[in-house]
């Protein structure tokens, strides 16, 4: 499986890169996944449904299926400090490439999503980690760059440079510690 992280402050258009992103590697036969960093306190379920009656009882792990659909919901008694790597071993490995938002901190491969309008600065000049931008402001980049600068409205060309340099995002799970 391929993995590549996407990278970039609130409001900077990561999710929209990444849902734009997915028909375009799905049009090339692709089977795509995505782990997403949530900062909040967030649920999935709802209220009077049976799984949250469950989780509510004290489930420690609740899973639903239909022929369609599987989730996975756990309750940690503690506040748990999940790594990216430990999220990307829950994943269903038939994938072909694990879209990765969020953990901007990573040691993952990743593209900054950048935008010049949200006035934070970029992280290419301080992050190894960071392989390409993925800019609508390429003219404002503060530093030049030998890192490839992509179009952040253009999936389908950010697609083609993904499974053009492909083998670089080869996920080794042995390489991290869960």
């Amino acid at each position: 499986m391929k993995v590549v992280g996407f990278a970039g402050y609130s409001g900077s258009g990561k999710t929209t890169l990444v849902e734009r992103l997915i028909p375009a590697l799905k049009q090339q036969g692709l089977r795509v996944s995505v782990v997403k960093h949530a900062h909040h306190k967030f649920d999935i379920d709802h209220a009077g449904k049976d799984t949250y009656r469950h989780r509510e009882a004290g489930a420690f792990e609740v899973v639903v299926a239909s022929g369609k659909r599987l989730a996975l919901m756990r309750e940690f008694e503690r506040e748990a400090a999940l790594s990216v790597h430990h999220l990307i071993s829950e994943l269903y490995h038939g994938v072909d490439w694990v879209l990765v938002e969020g953990f901007k901190d990573s040691d993952l491969l990743k593209i900054e999503v950048w935008r010049a309008a949200s006035g934070q600065p970029p992280r290419y000049m301080d992050d190894d980690f960071i392989v390409a931008i993925a800019t609508d402001s390429p003219g404002a980049l503060p530093q030049a760059t030998q890192l490839p600068v992509l179009d952040l409205n253009d999936p389908d060309a950010l697609a083609l440079w993904l499974t053009e340099n492909q083998d670089r995002f080869d996920y080794n799970p042995e390489l991290y510690e869960q």
